[in-house]
């Protein structure tokens, strides 16, 4: 073999040898958490990424709470920034719901991220007030259909995931219930304890001691199975109405075209502190359940609710400005 023919080998096995240590450069500087909702489970879930995130990596994750439009603020800045793994967008169903709401965004939803997994996701439950002669799903349809448009429902506004449970009911069980729109899904549950409107479908946690001293009934959780803390509430499915799960979710995002080890990096150490048992504990405090996945089953799941929310916007004619 002659000289230069060794030179270029041995050049390119250094190369290759290299390639590994590159990719374990990473992170090379203070990583960015982006999250898009300041109180609730973003803020829990928020600095616990920051914290065990940061950890695993070797270098610090900085949770930077940027509130306003509905989740889109957040979105933006991240959409915006390089695609280098130091940008990461903690983020709800906003992000999958907001292209159907908005005419104009300044991101795409699909082109502009990579999705690196779910990190959360909280149970809702369907609770009516109990002055409602309806003791489940079945007599609330029937009761609906026998007075159309003079039963309400509240959400926490045009667009939230509450009215969009709402609509969402109504196509299902083909009803005509008005939409009470509120500032705030705890401001909605406020009212509905107070029965200016019937009914509401919010987080499991903000209605457990309501449900358990009477004030409200609780007629389904929209999960595929109980929940342990109201263990007497059917699930949807054994209501008669299997279609209605809704599921509110956490997940982690980079803007799109980060490398895929990287992706690959931080899927992993997520999914590895997300199931400790100090971290499982600390979730079920709040009512939240770890629920992780890969990077190629998260953009599926994103893209599937992407197409349900759309159904149901377009359908219930829903638009925001």
């Amino acid at each position: 073999m002659s000289v230069a023919r060794v030179t270029l080998v041995t050049a390119l096995l250094l190369f290759t040898g290299m390639l590994p240590v590159a990719a374990q450069k990473y992170p090379e500087k203070n990583v960015r958490l982006i999250v898009a909702f300041p109180t609730g489970a973003s803020q829990i879930l928020g600095i616990l990424v920051s914290e065990k995130l940061g950890s695993a990596l070797g270098h610090p994750v900085l949770a930077d709470f940027r509130p306003g439009a509905g989740g889109n603020l957040a979105a933006e800045l991240t959409a915006r920034s390089p695609a280098d793994g130091h940008t990461l967008l903690l983020t709800s169903p906003s992000l999958v719901i907001s292209p159907s709401l908005y005419k104009k965004l300044n991101y795409d939803t699909l082109r502009d991220f990579t999705p690196v997994s779910m990190l959360s996701t909280v149970p809702n439950v369907f609770v009516i007030h109990p002055s409602v002669p309806a003791k489940n799903v079945t007599e609330l349809v029937k009761l609906a259909k026998a007075h159309p448009g003079k039963m309400s429902f509240g959400s926490g506004g045009v667009g939230s995931s509450n009215h969009l449970a709402g609509e969402l009911f109504k196509s299902l069980a083909k009803v005509d219930i008005l939409h009470v729109p509120y500032k705030g899904a705890s401001i909605a549950l406020t009212h509905i304890l107070g029965g200016e409107a019937e009914m509401v479908m919010v987080t499991v946690p903000a209605t457990i001691p309501f449900i358990s001293s009477g004030r409200l009934r609780g007629l389904a959780v929209l999960v595929p199975e109980r929940v342990p803390t109201i263990p007497n509430v059917p699930t949807t499915a054994e209501a008669g109405m299997p279609e209605l799960v809704i599921n509110t979710w956490y997940g982690l995002f980079t803007p799109s075209g980060v490398r895929p080890e990287i992706i690959q990096r931080i899927n992993t150490e997520v999914v590895k502190f997300m199931h400790t048992p100090e971290v499982n504990k600390l979730l079920a405090a709040s009512g939240l359940i770890a629920a992780t996945n890969t990077p190629a089953e998260f953009s599926s799941f994103v893209r599937t609710d992407m197409e349900k929310w759309s159904r149901v916007i377009r359908e219930a004619n829903i638009t925001v400005q």
